[in-house]
């Protein structure tokens, strides 16, 4: 291998990294990754000499990680300046990147990774309306998008998607696209999905009564109006599916619990179920108590009166994998019809989209039988 080689290699235990920056206004530079802590290392070191062909002063730097048990890795840099002033920046010399909330990331694929083949499908697009609903309980706006499949008028009754970080799932999981595709392919029935941002997400998504109360009391009434069910079924559930991620499937649990009769379904992706024994490394968030409070209160209930078909996924190297599995055994205990997948990634909105197909379409098969 070349001394000037630059971009990642994965062997079989190994990645190393080559990055090619300047070396004379730079102290460090070090990988940023989500997948383990500490989320800051391994230190990159510079190359001497300066390979041949290099711009005067540029340095290769290499550092190598051991090989994670994924199938992705989403990583920056942190490069650290003379002055003690750090930036992060993407890998230059890997093309493969992904979109998120805080900026693009730099990816790995490992062997064996296969995207989902359902992003290569081209469904006819559905319909989308954007409209705002005036919360008391937030004292805010909500403002919401409904897509409905393109079968589907104003005036048809249809199940509905609830779904929790809405425009994120779409945007950066591609979930309209996924829910296009499988009504599509016959795999889904014409249905109407509900995207919500959130408010105060933190506030609102941690187990927030005032939160669980404005889904229930205000947010829903009014897209009932709008967006027509059918009755409800003989065993009372709705026809309304809740979804989440992170802090937004444990919003949706909690809606859930409190409102029993709001979901007849919950589709849980790296649920953020923290406990005290498990999870001390979020200690410091703000409504760390409130949530293991609540979380506690589900586990140690002996039963449920009103349980729902419930999908989970984790990813294998999560943190939150503990936690997880701890409510899964917890809700089956209590009745609901739970079946949980752990894939092999991380907390991130790419590995909550390749764990739509099968699971989440087994959910909702499974929400609407």
């Amino acid at each position: 291998m070349s001394m000037s080689s630059v971009g990642p290699v994965v062997d079989a235990t190994e990645i190393l990294f080559r990055l090619r920056l300047p070396s004379d206004h730079i102290r460090h530079v070090r990988l940023c990754q989500q997948l383990a802590r500490p989320r800051v290392g391994p230190v990159l070191r510079p190359v001497d000499p300066a390979p041949a062909g290099a711009s005067n002063g540029d340095r290769l730097w290499h550092g190598r990680m051991r090989r994670p048990d994924v199938d992705r890795l989403e990583y920056q840099f942190e490069v650290e300046f003379a002055d003690g002033s750090r930036e992060l920046t993407l890998d230059p010399h890997n093309p493969l990147r992904v979109p998120g909330p805080f900026g693009e990331k730099s990816v790995v694929e490992l062997p064996g990774y296969r995207p989902p083949r359902w992003l290569d499908s081209d469904p006819v697009p559905g319909r989308y309306l954007a409209l705002g609903v005036t919360s008391d309980q937030l004292r805010g706006t909500l403002n919401v998008g409904m897509w409905a499949s393109r079968q589907l008028d104003v005036e048809h009754e249809a199940p509905l998607i609830v779904v929790h970080d809405g425009p994120e799932y779409d945007r950066y999981s591609g979930l309209l696209r996924f829910v296009n595709a499988m009504i599509s392919q016959g795999r889904l029935p014409p249905l109407r999905v509900l995207l919500i941002p959130p408010v105060d997400r933190n506030e609102h998504y941690a187990a927030s009564p005032t939160y669980a109360r404005a889904l229930a009391r205000e947010l829903m009434p009014v897209l009932d109006w709008l967006a027509p069910q059918p009755r409800r079924r003989r065993d009372g559930r709705a026809w309304r599916i809740g979804m989440g991620a992170s802090l937004g499937a444990l919003a949706t649990l909690h809606a859930h619990r409190r409102y029993p009769d709001l979901f007849g379904g919950l589709f849980l992706q790296s649920g953020s179920f923290f406990q005290h024994r498990t999870d001390g490394q979020e200690s410091a968030f703000f409504r760390f108590d409130r949530i293991a409070q609540f979380v506690d209160d589900v586990c140690g209930a002996a039963s449920w009166s009103q349980p729902v078909p419930v999908g989970m996924t984790c990813g294998t190297v999560e943190e939150n994998l503990a936690n997880n599995r701890r409510m899964r055994d917890a809700l089956s205990m209590q009745g609901y019809d739970v079946r949980f997948a752990e894939h092999r990634d991380g907390h991130n909105w790419v590995a909550w989209r390749d764990s739509f197909d099968p699971h989440l379409t087994d959910l909702i098969e499974r929400a609407l039988a």
